[in-house]
C-alpha cells in the first residue's frame, strides 16, 4: 500500500508540465535538479535554528533588553486558589457573569474579589515586554540576514529583472548552490516557528499565522519539488523586504521611543502595502497566472501552486486593512495605535470605575477633584480659594 501511494504521489503529470516526465529531470555530473528528499535537511536545519534562537534571546536580546531600559512591568498575583483555577484551565479564562456567582458561592468570596482573581491571572499569563522584545531582536535579525541573503543571491540572476525568465527551459533548470541555501534557510526559519508556536506570543491573528505558516511550508516545498526555484525566490525576497521594518517598529516600541516608533511604522505600512499588494500580485501571481502559459499548457502543479500564492495574497490583504486601520489612526490622532493583534493588559482601573458606578447608584456622590491651587469645586460653584481675584489681574488675601 505503502508503495502504491508513493507511486501515486510522485506521478510525473502532478509535478511537471506535459510532455515532460522525471526521466527527463536526471541528475548528470554537472546539472543538479531539485530533489524530493532534500527537504529532510530542513528539519534538522530547524531545530538548530531553535537552540541558537534560545541562545540568542539569553545572551544577547535579554541583556540587551535590560541596557535599553525595557522593564517588565509589576504584576500582582493571583492568590492560589484550586476551584478558581480548576474553572481558569478546564472551562474559560473570562467567566460570564453567571459563573461568577457560581463560583462567589462555592469559594465563598465576594464577586469582585472573583472578578480581580480572574483580572490578575490571565496577567499572570500574558508575557512580558522583556519576552516580546526579544522574540521580536530574534526574528529582527533573521528577516535581515534573510533578506541580504536573497539580494546577494538574486542581484546577478536574470529573473530578477525580466520575470519572463522565470519560465525559461522550465523545469529543467538546474539547482545552483547558492539557491538551494537559500531554500533552506527559508524553509528551516518556518518550520522552527511551526516548533516554536506552543511557547511563542500568542496574539488575536493566532489562526491567520498558523494558516501563513503552513502555506508557506507548503508552497516553499511544493516550489522545491517541482523546480519553481525562481518564483520562490522572488516570494521570499518579497516577504523578507517589509518584515525588516516591522521588528524594528516593535523593538522601539518596547523601549518607549515613540517618535522612532511611529516613524518606522508608517515606512513599515508603505513598504508592506506596495511589496503585497501591488509588486507580489504583478512580479508573483501574474507571472505565474499568465507569463507560464507560454512555456507550457496547464496542469495540477500549475493549479496548487496558483492556489497557494493566491492564499498568501488573501492574508495579505487582511493584514492590509489592520495596517491601514492603524494608520488611519495615526492620521487621525496623530498617535499610533497599540498593535490590535495584542491582548492589551488588564488594570484594577476597572474594578476602580466599577466601584465609582455602585456608589453613584447608591445615591452618593465624592468629589476628589483636587487641582494644583489646592482649591475644591462643590455643586458646580465658584471654586473657593483663599485669595480674591481682582479685575486687574492681581490678588488680595480675604
Amino acid at each position: 500500500m505503502a508503495r502504491s501511494l508513493y507511486d501515486w504521489l510522485w506521478q510525473h503529470e502532478f509535478w511537471l508540465p506535459p510532455g515532460i516526465t522525471w526521466e527527463d529531470m536526471q541528475e548528470s555530473e554537472d546539472t543538479h535538479y531539485p530533489q524530493p528528499r532534500d527537504l529532510l535537511l530542513s528539519i534538522p536545519f530547524a531545530l538548530i535554528l531553535v537552540v541558537i534562537r534560545f541562545a540568542f534571546e539569553r545572551a544577547i536580546a535579554l541583556p540587551l533588553s535590560t541596557k535599553l531600559g525595557v522593564r517588565d512591568k509589576q504584576r500582582p498575583k493571583a492568590q492560589p486558589n484550586p476551584v478558581l483555577e480548576t474553572f481558569y484551565s478546564a472551562r474559560r479564562k473570562n467567566p460570564e457573569e453567571g459563573e461568577l456567582l457560581s463560583l462567589a458561592k462555592r469559594c465563598d468570596l465576594p464577586v469582585r474579589k472573583v472578578e480581580k482573581w480572574f483580572r490578575h491571572r490571565r496577567n499572570m499569563d500574558r508575557p512580558s515586554l522583556s519576552k516580546k522584545f526579544s522574540e521580536a531582536c530574534w526574528r529582527f535579525t533573521f528577516y535581515i540576514i534573510s533578506f541580504f541573503t536573497g539580494l546577494a543571491v538574486l542581484y546577478d540572476k536574470p529573473w530578477l529583472w525580466d520575470h519572463r525568465e522565470c519560465w525559461t527551459g522550465y523545469p529543467q533548470q538546474p539547482l545552483q548552490p547558492s539557491l538551494f541555501w537559500y531554500y533552506m534557510l527559508e524553509l528551516s526559519f518556518y518550520w522552527s516557528l511551526v516548533f516554536t508556536l506552543p511557547f511563542d506570543i500568542k496574539r488575536k491573528d493566532f489562526k491567520e499565522q498558523i494558516v501563513h505558516h503552513a502555506a508557506t511550508i507548503f508552497l516553499i516545498s511544493f516550489s522545491y519539488c517541482a523546480n519553481y526555484i525562481r518564483i520562490g525566490t522572488l516570494v521570499m525576497v518579497i516577504h523578507d523586504a517589509s518584515d525588516c521594518f516591522l521588528e524594528p517598529t516593535k523593538i522601539f516600541n518596547y523601549m518607549k521611543w515613540k517618535k522612532t516608533c511611529d516613524s518606522l511604522f508608517m515606512i513599515f505600512s508603505a513598504v508592506f502595502l506596495i511589496s503585497r499588494l501591488v509588486i507580489y500580485p504583478y512580479t508573483v501571481l501574474y507571472n505565474t497566472y499568465y507569463y507560464s502559459m507560454e512555456i507550457f499548457q496547464p496542469f495540477f502543479g500549475y493549479y496548487f501552486v496558483n492556489v497557494l500564492l493566491i492564499i498568501l495574497q488573501l492574508l495579505h490583504v487582511f493584514w492590509s486593512c489592520l495596517i491601514i486601520h492603524m494608520v488611519y489612526k495615526f492620521v487621525l490622532h496623530g498617535t499610533m495605535e497599540k498593535d490590535m493583534r495584542s491582548d492589551t493588559e488588564e488594570s484594577d482601573k476597572d474594578e476602580e470605575r466599577d466601584k465609582i458606578k455602585e456608589k453613584e447608584k447608591n445615591g452618593i456622590t465624592y468629589f476628589s477633584n483636587v487641582t494644583s491651587n489646592g482649591y475644591i469645586q462643590r455643586n458646580g460653584s465658584e471654586p473657593l480659594d483663599n485669595r480674591a481675584h481682582l479685575a486687574n489681574g492681581h490678588a488680595k488675601e480675604r
